[in-house]
């Protein structure tokens, strides 16, 4: 354990090896190894010269961009602990991130510092502690915005300190709080050697190598793109930063045609969104040399993969299921896909094994459901500042965020729902993504939620959010016919609702927030209980 390397030391041995090869690239800036190193290391020095010390938490907030691998590297090299905070969240919620994670430096970027400065009375952080980049102050004589001290003044005037610090491999990496679907959210411990171990793992799995191309599009504030990154630098491949605010299809093709991009990990919607454009802007990209595609956070329909499969003609696609505390858990290779839909594959390179338990820990027999424990030697050291969730969250070795599976007979583990989304009506479990799975397979249905409501006479019933392809190509009715046939009359959805695709409450990388669907829910009349 003690001879794995930290992502700071890893970029460093590239630095020296391959000074001049393209480690990272965005659409304003590239970056060779060698001046990731340089950069990373005064940005070290620079934090330790405000008084930081090691351990100290950093909070992070930014879009996509070249100077979160800045960051993150620098923050290795100090000893220091990242705490991305996600972009989507509005004041309150970052707020109570930063308190919770009780930061002492925050980094923030131009086009969101404004979001800091309405709740900065109430943070943990000394004033000479909030670093501003992305402004008019990258120009030359230009100053930074009042109270902000200037990311690129910092770098610049960095001198080394005193003496370096050792950062070991069971110390803490990052605290990597989760999007909060069932409550507040929890900070999730994340380790230099969890990385490492998890790297390798990846690497091995995919067959990554120093010769990747690999893109990030989903958030680096988000486990997905940060697992990956420190993959590619662990390697000494380029990594290629999809640093628009907002998701494009048809520059997100192009992007991928240009860099000839040979790996990269999308949810579901990415995919629909760039197979939904005409089929002449498809066209204008040659995608034949894109290479491995994943997809990951929630499932993809069998014309979808099949779809992706056609435009990306030499693409191998994945499916992957993991969770910020276990790491990647299970993958569906290529040529699993469609002889086994619905699944989220077996056990993955490294991930050790899996256990789905009942109520009293026992094991169920395949077929059933029960809760889904892992046990993988990069799992997370627990959240912090949270021994009783901590608690929960392991049996022994073994760990669980929840979710609830079932296995085939073939060893293929198939998700059911999460444990806190289950609806229970008249004392039968019904599990959502059940009747999810239903609903989305009409063909006028393009995405659907299902939560519990109360109900007087059942206790729970089940209710449908409906985001139609089109306003008017379906109405309840349709819908209520095509459920009789195909599911059980307790399952069936008592209640629907139409809503379009931007109502639908939606986690960074994309997931349906449950919780929060139904709290929307349930401020319309006659559903309060």
């Amino acid at each position: 354990m003690n001879q794995l390397l930290t992502l700071a030391e890893s970029v460093a041995a590239h630095a020296r090896t391959q000074p001049h090869k393209l480690a990272v690239r965005d659409s304003r800036r590239t970056l060779s190894y060698a001046q990731w190193d340089a950069r990373a290391t005064r940005l070290a020095h620079a934090l330790r010269g405000l008084g930081l010390a090691k351990g100290d938490r950093v909070a992070l907030l930014a879009y996509n961009c070249a100077e979160w691998l800045e960051i993150y590297v620098a923050l290795a090299r100090a000893g220091l602990v990242a705490v991305p905070v996600n972009f989507r969240l509005v004041g309150a919620e970052i707020a109570y991130i930063v308190q919770h994670a009780q930061a002492r430096a925050f980094i923030v970027q131009e086009a969101l510092r404004g979001v800091v400065d309405g709740i900065r009375d109430g943070l943990p952080i000394d004033a000479a502690a909030y670093v501003h980049f992305g402004g008019a102050e990258g120009a030359a004589g230009a100053a930074p915005p009042a109270g902000w001290r200037s990311y690129e003044a910092l770098i610049d005037a960095a001198r080394p300190a005193d003496a370096e610090v050792e950062v070991l491999p069971g110390d803490l990496f990052a605290l990597m709080y989760t999007s909060g679907t069932t409550g507040r959210p929890k900070g999730a411990m994340r380790s230099h050697a969890g990385n490492a171990l998890l790297a390798l793992a990846t690497a091995l799995e995919f067959g990554l190598s120093a010769h990747d191309n690999g893109l990030l599009v989903m958030p680096l504030c988000h486990a997905n793109s940060l697992y990956f990154s420190v993959t590619f630098a662990m390697l000494g491949a380029t990594i290629v930063v999809d640093d628009r605010p907002s998701f494009d299809p048809e520059a997100l093709l192009g992007l991928l045609a240009r860099e000839r991009i040979s790996f990269t990990s999308l949810v579901p919607t990415h995919y629909i969104m760039m197979l939904g454009l005409p089929a002449e802007v498809k066209a204008r990209h040659d995608l034949t040399r894109v290479g491995k595609l994943l997809v990951s956070s929630a499932p993809a329909r069998v014309e979808t993969k099949r779809a992706i499969l056609e435009l990306f003609p030499n693409g191998r696609l994945f499916e992957l299921y993991g969770s910020t505390e276990a790491g990647w858990v299970t993958v569906l290779r290529p040529d699993e896909q469609i002889d086994h839909l619905g699944s989220v594959g077996r056990e993955w390179a490294g991930s050790g094994a899996i256990r789905l338990l009942d109520e009293q820990g026992r094991e169920v027999p395949d077929g059933e459901a029960g809760e889904l424990f892992s046990r993988t030697p990069y799992v997370f050291d627990g959240y912090w500042r949270d021994p009783e969730k901590t608690a929960q969250a392991f049996r022994g070795a073994w760990c669980s965020v929840g979710d609830m599976a079932r296995r085939d007979a073939q060893g293929f583990i198939h998700l059911v729902d999460r444990k806190s989304n289950m609806i229970i009506s008249g004392g039968e479990n019904i599990y959502p993504s059940e009747v999810e799975a239903v609903l989305a397979a009409h063909p006028a249905v393009q995405d659907v939620a299902v939560v519990g409501v109360p109900d007087a006479k059942w206790g729970e019933a089940v209710m449908a959010v409906v985001v139609l392809r089109a306003a008017g190509l379906a109405q309840r009715a349709d819908l209520e016919a095509w459920c009789r046939e195909r599911i059980a009359g307790y399952k069936r959805p008592r209640h629907y609702a139409f809503i379009a695709e931007t109502q639908m409450p939606r986690t960074a990388t994309g997931k349906i927030q449950h919780r929060r669907l139904r709290v929307q829910m349930l401020a319309q009349p006659g559903l309060a209980g």
